[in-house]
């Protein structure tokens, strides 16, 4: 849909709600909650069932050593052209750019935590936490550095069976992700028309070569797949924002449609592909997709506008793709754009749910097509916030649960799920932490949500992306300098309590008074 008839659209309704009458149009749009967590419906102990998965989370590039990938392109350009902008605090890393990166040594840049020569001894300690499930990445690069190849590389299969074996020692289950954000270097390169990535001619190919060779290694090996990590996040930051390769800052959202669809159309290739292979082999496996889903809310609660944009802007980042996967459909929100995706349909046998933060809304009369997208409120000082300026609310992962279970009637996984906290008590991050675990109960206990397991962000600290390594999100600390030395955080002991106790429990918070939602 053209900018003009968007805006024209978004005016009416602005225009409608206000003329409305009365306090009618509170009724219809969504206000801001600030519940902070969820009242207990009763004084039920908050244990979890024994088959519950509590696990941690990881990807290739944050934690591995650098492939032939797009991502590695860009750091070899940030570091050439000096590109290290960011404002003094967290997350104002200027697009294009990767915060602090030039003064890191070369060996932190290209080893990221070196897991890829301490995986035996990070998984062991992982074991001994309690931790019985663990999220990785299948790097692309890795099994397809070069440009041309009909097999992949059997250093890149040898490299992945091998940590598999190490997480079967460990009795610990593999979640696997086919795609966290990173490309080959070369899929960038320009087909014959001209296009690059998602939009070239042949992009679904090389996708079907690239899946069939993991699902022909690595089922059964492997029963719980992500397609796709946050493609939201890849679409905006890489096409709009322009801070994630490919560095694109294109209109909005519907001027990647091209992208959007070849995401969807990616998904669905990976869906049959892996369930072909096991059902050929006889394995039960189960494939979704992990979505960043945020507690959007209206900046101001007696603004209309604020209320009916942040429902549009809920509906086109939290749900406009799991929709498509459900119904076969590209739909973008407030847009003309909807297209059928064959073979997607129902591709989707559980709900993958990143969820961090609440974000707000504030809307503009004279600019009704931009809204302005706010990590905390900046009236609100006293709201807790992480090191990035995120704003913590809780009770938005039982409202999200609850949505997403009833919605789409599947089991659910929190396949994300953490804070940045970089103090060595890390009070922040055993709050957040407690808090979440409660919620999760909550909404299994009182919503009836059909949820499987939970996977904290992230088990050590790693390359944030543009943030680079200043950002802390680990249960264990990693000093980077110092030979990439592990040093569990006080969260750490808390996440193996919680696990041993099988949730959060009265006696925890006994336990750990800081931590008490």
């Amino acid at each position: 849909m053209p900018a003009r008839r968007w805006r024209l659209r978004v005016a009416l309704a602005a225009l409608a709600v206000a003329l409305a009458g009365g306090l009618a149009w509170q009724r219809a749009l969504p206000g801001r909650d600030d519940t902070f967590v969820t009242p207990a419906a009763d004084a039920a102990e908050p244990r979890f069932p024994a088959s519950f998965l509590w696990g941690v989370a990881t990807a290739g590039t944050q934690i591995e050593v650098g492939q032939a990938s797009d991502w590695a392109a860009f750091e070899r350009d940030v570091l050439a052209h000096g590109r290290f902008a960011a404002g003094t605090a967290l997350g104002t890393t200027v697009p294009g750019h990767i915060r602090d990166f030039g003064r890191w040594s070369a060996q932190v840049r290209a080893a990221k935590t070196g897991f890829d020569t301490r995986h035996a001894a990070d998984l062991a300690q992982a074991a001994a936490m309690g931790i019985n499930a663990f999220r990785i990445s299948i790097e692309w690069a890795r099994l397809f550095p070069r440009a041309g190849m009909a097999q992949p590389s059997s250093a890149g299969i040898a490299y992945y069976r091998q940590l598999l074996a190490q997480m079967r020692r460990n009795h610990i289950t593999p979640l696997v992700t086919l795609f966290h954000y990173v490309s080959p270097e070369w899929f960038f390169a320009p087909d014959a028309t001209g296009r690059r990535g998602w939009e070239r001619a042949d992009a679904m190919e090389h996708w079907q070569r690239y899946v069939t060779a993991v699902a022909e290694n690595f089922v059964p090996d492997v029963t719980l797949w992500c397609t796709l990590n946050e493609p939201m996040v890849s679409l905006y930051n890489g096409y709009v924002e322009g801070s994630y390769p490919p560095l694109e800052q294109r209109a909005d959202i519907a001027a990647a449609a091209e992208v959007y669809a070849g995401l969807l159309r990616a998904h669905a290739i990976a869906y049959r592909t892996l369930h072909a292979v096991a059902a050929a082999r006889h394995a039960d496996i189960s494939v979704g997709i992990a979505q960043n889903i945020n507690a959007f809310a209206p900046l101001r609660n007696g603004a209309p506008l604020d209320r009916l944009l942040a429902r549009y802007v809920d509906q086109g980042w939290n749900w406009d793709f799991p929709d498509a996967i459900a119904s076969g459909r590209l739909r973008i929100a407030n847009t003309a754009i909807d297209r059928e995706i064959p073979g997607l349909a129902g591709s989707q046998d559980f709900i993958g749910i990143n969820y961090y933060m609440r974000v707000y809304v504030r809307g503009d009369v004279f600019h009704p097509d931009a809204p302005q997208i706010l990590l905390h409120d900046p009236q609100a000082p006293a709201e807790p916030r992480n090191d990035l300026g995120w704003t913590v609310y809780p009770h938005g992962l039982y409202t999200t649960l609850a949505r997403a279970a009833a919605r789409y009637g599947k089991p659910v996984y929190i396949l994300e799920n953490g804070t940045a906290d970089a103090a060595d008590d890390d009070r922040g991050r055993q709050r957040y932490l407690a808090a979440h675990v409660r919620e999760m109960w909550l909404a299994l206990h009182q919503e009836k949500v059909d949820l499987r397991g939970y996977f904290h962000w992230s088990y050590i600290d790693n390359f944030e992306w543009t943030e680079g390594f200043d950002a802390r999100f680990g249960l264990v600390a990693v000093d980077y300098e110092h030979d990439f030395k592990r040093t569990p955080r006080p969260s750490a002991g808390l996440y193996a309590a919680i696990i041993g106790a099988g949730g959060w429990t009265a006696d925890l918070a006994r336990r750990y008074p800081d931590a008490v939602p």
